[in-house]
């Protein structure tokens, strides 16, 4: 359960994320509305097929979304980072909440209740927009991880879309690693992409091998982006085998 001991100082709203570029006049509307709490890591903060009571924005730490397929299968559909706005499309339509939202790290958590949500798009036009461009690019996201998940792809191609989305914004694969905090397990790493346990940890031995990463506890190098874009196929004349040297088999996973 959430502790409400956070200060205004430690969880104030922030032009980052989901406000990045807010007018003040709009940034003060949501902060007025705001609650503040602290979730511990591996708490719940909703769940699939709950009824949507507001939405969460993501102040800090880091919050894992996933889903129940009809089989029970669990499938993470994504990690939501500081700046993330969680639940809109459930509130804005009076609906259940579509995914279960899981803490995987202290988190620090404005919660907006769904009436003081819909006021405030109702009066504020930049919110109102804002909003919508984030249910946009919510659509957009899900319409990627179908691609990604739902097609005939390989678990190397899976893999290494997924660590290339991993990567900060500021990587531009001119020769400079990418560092990425690694806190998923490879069970929830295959939970993300559709395989197994087994198939991650097969994948990434190889991706070691072919010296496209490194790994250092729960550090992640991606040493060749370049090559990952065209193991992932951003590279048109690259095929997934010879994105590898020549003496790393790939195979099919």
């Amino acid at each position: 359960s959430p502790s409400s001991a956070a200060s205004r100082a430690d969880c104030q709203l922030q032009p980052e994320g989901f406000f990045h570029d807010l007018p003040q006049a709009s940034l003060a509307s949501w902060d007025a509305v705001s609650l503040l709490n602290i979730y511990p890591e591996g708490a719940v903060l909703f769940s699939e097929g709950q009824l949507a009571r507001g939405v969460y924005i993501l102040l800090r730490g880091r919050v894992k979304l996933s889903v129940v397929s009809g089989e029970g299968r669990s499938l993470i559909v994504r990690i939501a980072e500081s700046g993330d706005a969680l639940g809109l499309t459930a509130c804005v339509l009076g609906q259940p909440y579509e995914l279960t939202a899981e803490s995987l790290s202290p988190c620090h958590v404005a919660f907006i209740r769904q009436e003081d949500l819909l006021r405030l798009l109702r009066e504020d036009s930049e919110s109102c927009f804002r909003v919508a461009e984030q249910v946009s690019r919510e659509y957009r996201a899900a319409c990627r991880e179908l691609s990604c998940v739902g097609m005939s792809r390989s678990a190397h191609w899976k893999l290494a879309n997924l660590l290339l989305g991993w990567c900060p914004e500021k990587a531009d694969g001119a020769g400079r690693p990418a560092v990425v905090k690694l806190s998923l397990t490879h069970e929830e790493i295959a939970q993300m992409v559709g395989t197994s346990r087994e198939t991650v940890t097969r994948v990434l031995t190889r991706f070691r091998k072919a010296r496209l990463i490194e790994i250092h506890g729960s550090t992640l190098v991606i040493r060749d982006i370049e090559g990952l874009r065209a193991l992932a196929g951003e590279n048109s004349a690259a095929s997934p085998q010879s994105a590898f040297p020549p003496r790393i088999h790939m195979g099919v996973a």
